[in-house]
């Protein structure tokens, strides 16, 4: 069945809900920039109120790897997504069991930088100059059904009720990750999109993985 991460949690309200629909997975951004970002002692006092079972992820954008080590172990996540530039050599500085790496190909030649990258699996979104996710844009499907040639997979990029079934018939990713699609502003879910999504990509199942759980 393919998993459901619930991208850009604020706060518990939205985090419970999600949990509530059916999410396998709840993304936290570190990311100061961010609209959506939430700060380790405020995502710490989330995520203690998060059931058994859901994993909790920190989206990072070049962050020091021992700030990220830190911040791992203050909130109790699992999961570690790294969304910025950073290098392979980097991620070789924390476990490639809990490493998301996202990455925007603009084409076929980029994929053959993959294969440096000692992750868990590989998160696809839009190519934006300016910035890291959350764009809403779509990202390329026809190179993301490529990477499962080598890594799990993870589609995001401008996902929605109105297209989740489509990126899932015609990629079948392991994951989705959902983020402005069920939102009503940047950093608040939209309790109808959550549920009309997440029921949709239920209906659909998909192929069995293990992105989110062990």
């Amino acid at each position: 069945m393919t998993e459901i991460k619930i991208c850009g949690i604020t706060n518990l309200e939205d985090a419970s809900f999600a949990v509530e629909c059916g999410a396998d997975a709840l993304g936290f951004n570190f990311y100061p920039k961010s609209p959506r970002y939430g700060a380790p002692e405020n995502v710490k006092e989330i995520i203690a109120k998060i059931p058994d079972g859901i994993t909790k992820v920190g989206v990072f954008v070049n962050h020091d790897a021992l700030e990220v080590k830190k911040i791992v172990e203050y909130c109790g996540l699992d999961l570690v997504q790294l969304h910025g530039d950073e290098s392979p050599e980097y991620c070789r500085q924390l476990p490639s069991s809990l490493l998301i790496k996202a990455f925007s190909p603009r084409g076929e030649g980029d994929l053959r930088k993959l294969s440096s990258y000692p992750v868990r699996a590989i998160l696809v979104d839009a190519y934006d100059p300016l910035r890291y996710g959350g764009t809403g844009k779509r990202s390329d499907w026809r190179l993301a059904v490529k990477v499962k040639e080598t890594h799990l997979l993870i589609i995001a990029g401008g996902l929605n009720a109105d297209n989740i079934r489509e990126v899932i018939e015609i990629v079948s990713p392991h994951a989705v990750d959902i983020n402005s699609g069920a939102e009503s502003s940047p950093g608040r879910k939209d309790p109808v999109k959550v549920r009309k999504i997440i029921e949709i990509v239920r209906r659909i199942g998909g192929k069995g993985s293990k992105v989110f759980r062990p």
